[in-house]
């Protein structure tokens, strides 16, 4: 594996500051949902199915939001997007602490209709200021860069709740979602290259790039957050079973350290993979990890998948780069947005009722297999070859130098020799 791709990655101007200000603006949003949780669950002393109710409202919200976030930004650009959203995150957590459960739910999922579009934001901009041969390291980078504030913002949340209480956790992510938005707006990436702003008065039509391909990759997706998901849940649930709960945060921070070596590998290597086989192995890797009781057995046998987890997201995202057209791309990274959050949302009841019924045993079987077939299920649908956008405007091409105008006989002579002219494709 040699460093030199990450060196001239970060060598790009405005690369290093966008992941950095990607990093930085993902953390408060990563500490939300964990924050919504404690605070209905623990402050208003209303039970954790009560706060599932709120988190799924904000999760629902986020879900629909996500693509027309997406698809505003490719019609009106980054600023005014971001603008709204960071307004709107503000109000909302500088006074969510005060409300009372109905208007609770309520106002969750309006926010996260207008979530600050960190995520996909980030991603659109990369794929615009990384050549092509590069994305695939920026990405696995950008999906590193995710590990680490998964990593902080949920603990962050847990902390400040317990601590400091409500009312300053939630006010304190409102400043920092309104420093993060105030960031973007000054930083102001682009979100197209010089050579795709040719796109920008263009309507690209959704049938151009919404095929069963692209939906097949939604999937692919979907699948990778459904087996991450259901096996954080089945980890937690077999510690706590054993009596070993004191050591779940340990076992969950080893099993994304493992993440993020996978990741910097696969951003280091001369060729990627298609999300079909990183997707389809993980699967595979995690039903073994039923086989074994005891955290440091576990956090060994998680090793081969955890691998895995960064560089299939970011194998999701490089493909989808290249598919859809720069004029679509911000509304197509809202749907993989939004792929991701449905399979997370619907892998943790899933997984939670077989853990309930036949034990966490039985739910790491479940991770390996869906996701499996969820990758069989789109592999009949995946382009054969690689897919290229079509260009949405044809490339200005010079006019050719003026010629002698020729006697009636090299007429005659350049139309009976000279072949055809081919067609330029």
């Amino acid at each position: 594996m040699a460093l030199a791709p990450y060196r001239r990655l970060l060598k790009i101007p405005g690369v290093p500051a966008l992941l950095l200000m990607g990093l930085l603006a993902r953390v408060p949003s990563t500490a939300m949902g964990m924050t919504l949780t404690l605070h209905v669950a623990v402050a208003l002393d209303l039970g954790y199915g009560k706060a599932g109710l709120v988190t799924m409202a904000n999760t629902i919200g986020m879900a629909i939001g996500s693509p027309l976030a997406g698809r505003f930004v490719d019609r009106h650009g980054l600023r005014p997007v971001v603008m709204v959203t960071t307004v709107a995150q503000a109000v909302f957590w500088s006074c969510a602490w005060a409300l009372p459960f109905p208007a609770l739910i309520g106002t969750a999922a309006v926010a996260g209709l207008l979530a600050l579009p960190v995520f996909s934001v980030t991603r659109q901009c990369l794929a615009a200021m990384v050549p092509v041969a590069q994305r695939r390291s920026a990405f696995a980078l950008d999906s590193m860069l995710v590990e680490l504030a998964y990593m902080a913002g949920p603990a962050l949340a847990v902390a400040g709740l317990t601590m400091l209480g409500s009312a300053v956790t939630m006010t304190t992510i409102a400043v920092a979602t309104a420093a993060a938005g105030l960031g973007m707006i000054v930083l102001n990436p682009p979100t197209r290259s010089p050579d795709e702003l040719e796109e920008q008065s263009v309507k690209v039509p959704r049938r151009q790039w919404l095929t069963p391909g692209f939906v097949a990759l939604l999937g692919t997706a979907a699948a990778a957050t459904f087996v991450l998901t259901a096996t954080e849940l089945s980890l937690i649930a077999t510690m706590n079973n054993a009596g070993q709960t004191q050591w779940v945060g340990l076992a969950v921070a080893i099993w994304c350290v493992y993440s993020l070596v996978g990741g910097f590998v696969y951003g280091g290597l001369s060729r990627g993979f298609s999300p079909l086989v990183l997707i389809a192995f993980m699967g595979l890797l995690t039903i073994p990890v039923s086989l074994v009781s005891g955290w440091q057995w576990l956090v060994v046998m998680l090793l081969p998948a955890g691998l895995l987890c960064a560089p299939s997201l970011a194998s999701t995202v490089d493909v989808l780069s290249r598919w859809v057209p720069s004029a679509a791309r911000g509304e197509a990274m809202g749907f993989h947005g939004t792929a991701l959050l449905i399979g997370g949302a619907s892998s943790a009841p899933i997984a939670g009722a077989v853990i309930d019924s036949s034990g966490p045993t039985w739910a790491f079987v479940l991770a390996g297999l869906v996701g499996v077939a969820m990758v069989l299920a789109a592999a009949p649908f995946w382009p054969r070859r690689p897919a290229q956008p079509v260009p949405t405007l044809p490339a200005p091409t010079p006019s050719p130098p003026a010629e002698p105008t020729p006697t009636p006989a090299e007429a005659h002579e350049s139309v009976t020799s000279k072949p055809p002219p081919l067609v330029d494709r």
